[in-house]
């Protein structure tokens, strides 16, 4: 009996001791991986962006008459004006290296600043439909969050808003067209946005 369990945990050993030796050469050739993109990367010279997918604000659809005493909706409108004169381009899910050998390394400051103007734009949006929204301007809410919606943002929020907009105004069936964006985010947050629709779908059941 000492000898069986004596060569159980011989095998045991010799199974744990494989497993850690292959993870640590797995780990070493991603990290030779990734440091050899890198260095291609910051070697990859300067290219146009001229095909670059920017965002242009539809500022005819934003209520900037709406709320004129709530200093946080004025904060919301202050900063879509601002936008309004930078370039918006959403990279969600897309690594510097990736953009640096697309684009050229001498472009990556400015895309960052690019990436940036969308983070800040898709997340104005979302705070700023949830004020009107509250305040009962429900149609304005909406249009925003759609808005929000065609760019890509992967906010939950936004979704999880739209969504109860959509039963609120009786038109449940406006949720089936989100899917197709949301099945297609490049985000760590697309699986979570995916069962919010879910969710909504069975409750208007």
């Amino acid at each position: 009996m000492n000898f069986i369990l004596f060569a159980s945990t011989l095998i045991l050993g010799f199974i744990i001791a494989f497993a850690v030796s292959k993870g640590k050469k797995t780990q070493a050739a991603l990290q030779r991986e990734y440091w050899q993109k890198e260095a291609a990367a910051n070697n990859t010279r300067r290219k146009s962006l001229d095909d670059l997918d920017y965002i242009k604000l539809p500022m005819e659809i934003f209520p900037m008459e709406l709320l004129p005493d709530n200093p946080k909706v004025e904060d919301y409108r202050q900063i879509i004006l601002s936008l309004s004169e930078c370039s918006i381009v959403n990279f969600t899910g897309i690594s510097n290296t990736d953009l640096k050998l697309r684009y050229g390394a001498p472009n990556i400051d400015l895309l960052t600043s690019y990436d940036q103007n969308y983070t800040l734009l898709v997340r104005t949006l979302q705070q700023w439909a949830q004020a009107l929204y509250d305040a009962g301007h429900t149609t304005e809410a909406c249009q925003l969050l759609e808005f929000a919606v065609s760019t890509g943002t992967d906010v939950s929020a936004t979704y999880r808003l739209l969504c109860e907009i959509y039963h609120k105004q009786g038109t449940p069936d406006k949720i089936a067209g989100l899917y197709p964006i949301a099945e297609t985010l490049n985000s760590a947050m697309q699986k979570s946005i995916v069962r919010i629709l879910q969710e909504a779908d069975q409750s208007s059941c």
